[in-house]
This record gives structure tokens, C-alpha cells and sequence, in this order.
């Protein structure tokens, strides 16, 4: 191999290893530049911390959803009930706290609790029938959003909304203190909480046995099961704690919207799936972390924001959105491709 060559290849090496880190310093770049300024000022108003601030209000649910979705996509599966388990635990939520008059804290650790229960079914169905995950999650994105129906009648869950509710005005103190920033770091609950789920969850996967076993997986299932690892039990885990990330999602969505919605949490399960590729990740499992995931978030966020700011229309967003997908997954691809030639 030449001294040219060799070059390359490092170069191809750290182009892949930090490709998230280069994506987000690129968004950056384009925000910075390529947004109005502030009448009469220089700065642009994609770098003032309200802009910030409400962009990460705005993004936290999705960001939620993906860390759970990265531990899913570490054992090479995916889980494309989240999105619909959110919209179930948002309305949960809300009809025990409005209808029911039930307290915030037994309100979320109930609405946590079913959503890990329908993320543990996703899990034991795949590991235990060897269901692709494709198909048995949308089972699962199915029976959630008619669950989230049926519980409420097919009605969004705010108060007023029916005679026999215990709340019929204003709303739960929860969903205020949720959305309003705090004195100490000026950041909404919503947002903290958004980091404190990758931040708990990059070290469950970087620190403990369980994480050590998603990666496993996604390398190689069939020689990690054969070396004594019950892989059918990490598959249930991580597939409960993915289902545990969009009950806390919808915890957050129904105190940004002051209301349950049976139909909130529709295609967000792509939005998910795309932070984790575009952070870096490798949809084939075994490959990527949390840290991947928080980038991917964020460059989604402020992507979706600097085209607001622009005054770019909804359908031009999803299709760059789209674009950014299909362009994420194919250097994933070729990179991946390139290490093989390089082993070879």
C-alpha cells in the first residue's frame, strides 16, 4: 500500500467516525450564514438563545424517541411503533390526570409503565418467534394508536371535552412546569429531560454488561447467542426501553399541546430513525451510541429550523428532510463498504 493510499484511507477512517461531528458543524455553518439577522445587527437569529432555546423545546420529543430507538438499531432491529405508543401515552396521560383526577406522578409512572409493557411485547415477539421487526413493530404501531382511541373515544383529551370529566377548566400544573424554563439553567423540564435520557442512557450502552450485549448482537446474533448470551432477553430489554423513551415522548407531548391526542406521534417514528442514521449509526446494528444520536437530533432540529427561518413551506421540508435520509444512508454505506475492502 502507498503512502498515498494509506493517507486516504485514514482520511476515509475519520470521515466516517466523525461524519455526524462534520454534518453538525455544517448545519451550524449554514445557520450562521444563511438566516436573517436581527434588525440592526450582524447577528444572525439562528445563533440568539431564544432561537436555541426554542428549538430544543420543540425537538426534545423527537430526540426522546430516538435514544430509545438507537438501542433497538444497536442489535440490527428497528421499532416502528414508537411514534404511535407516544400518541397512547400522551393521551393515557392525560385522561388519568384530566378525566380521572389522578395526581402527575402515579399519572406518568402508569403511562411509563404500559408503554415499556407494549415495547417488552415487541421484544418477546421478535426474540421469541423470531418475527422480523419490521413487521411485528407495525403490529404494534397498529394496536397503540387504537388503543390511544379507544381509551378516549376517539376525542383529543382536554378538559371540558366530556361531562363526566374531573377537570372542566384550565389545565394539569404539570404540563405549565414542564414548559416553562427554569431559573438555574433557563432550559424547559421538557429539554431536560431530553438530555438527561441520553446522557442515562449513553451509559447504560457504553458502561454495563446489557450495552456491551447490544453491540454484540447487532455484529453477529447467531455467534452471540452461542457464546451463552440470552439474546432473546437484551432484545426484550431493548426493546422495553425503547418503548419507555416514547412513554416519556408522550409525556412531553401532551405538556406542549396542553392535551392528550390519540392522533399526536404520526410519522415521528421516522424522524427517530432518521437522528440515529444520520448521527452516524449503522442500521445494520452494531455500530453507533447515544452521543451519534444527540448530533443526529440536532442536526435534524436545526435543519427543520434554518428552513423556517427561510420561510421554506412544509412539503419543501419533507422532501429535504427525505433527501437528507436517503444522502445520510448511502455514505453510511459507502464507507461501510470501503472498511470491507480495507479488511479484505
Amino acid at each position: 500500500m502507498t503512502p498515498t493510499s494509506r493517507k486516504v484511507g485514514k482520511m476515509w477512517d475519520i470521515a466516517g467516525r466523525y461524519r455526524g461531528v462534520l454534518a453538525f458543524i455544517v448545519v451550524l455553518l449554514l445557520g450562521a450564514f444563511f438566516t436573517p439577522k436581527l434588525p440592526g445587527s450582524n447577528l444572525s437569529v439562528f445563533l440568539t438563545w431564544s432561537t436555541q432555546r426554542d428549538t430544543l423545546l420543540y425537538y426534545a420529543e423527537y430526540g426522546i424517541l430516538a435514544a430509545g430507538m438507537t438501542l433497538v438499531i444497536l442489535t440490527g432491529g428497528i421499532d416502528l411503533s414508537v411514534g404511535a405508543v407516544l400518541g397512547f401515552s400522551a393521551t393515557l396521560f392525560s385522561l388519568l390526570m384530566i378525566g380521572y383526577g389522578w395526581p402527575a406522578l402515579p399519572a406518568a409512572l402508569v403511562t411509563i409503565l404500559a408503554a415499556c409493557g407494549m415495547g417488552a411485547i415487541s421484544g418477546y415477539v421478535i426474540s421469541r418467534f423470531r418475527m422480523q421487526p419490521f413487521v411485528a413493530t407495525l403490529g404494534m404501531m397498529l394496536v397503540a394508536r387504537g388503543a390511544a382511541k379507544w381509551i378516549c373515544a376517539g376525542q383529543k383529551v382536554q378538559p371540558g371535552v366530556q361531562s363526566w370529566f374531573k377537570m372542566q377548566t384550565g389545565k394539569p400544573a404539570i404540563f405549565d412546569w414542564m414548559t416553562t424554563p427554569t431559573k438555574a439553567l433557563g432550559l424547559q423540564p421538557v429539554v431536560l429531560l431530553f438530555f438527561l435520557t441520553i446522557a442515562a442512557l449513553w451509559v447504560v450502552v457504553k458502561y454495563t454488561k446489557f450495552g456491551r450485549h447490544l453491540y454484540a448482537i447487532g455484529g453477529n446474533e447467531e455467534a452471540t447467542r452461542l457464546s451463552g448470551i440470552n439474546v432473546g432477553r437484551v432484545k426484550v430489554g431493548a426493546y422495553m426501553l425503547c418503548g419507555m423513551t416514547a412513554g416519556l415522548a408522550g409525556l412531553c407531548n401532551a405538556s406542549l399541546n396542553t392535551l392528550g391526542d390519540p392522533e399526536a406521534g404520526f410519522t415521528y417514528e421516522l424522524d427517530a430513525i432518521a437522528a440515529v442514521v444520520i448521527g452516524g449509526s449503522s442500521l445494520a446494528g452494531g455500530k453507533g451510541g447515544m452521543l451519534f444520536t444527540l448530533l443526529g437530533a440536532l442536526i435534524i432540529a436545526y435543519i427543520n429550523k434554518i428552513l423556517s427561518l427561510n420561510n421554506f413551506e412544509e412539503p419543501a421540508k419533507l422532501m429535504i428532510r427525505g433527501a437528507l435520509i436517503i444522502v445520510a444512508v448511502l455514505i453510511q454505506q459507502t464507507l461501510e463498504s470501503v472498511e470491507k475492502r480495507r479488511i479484505k
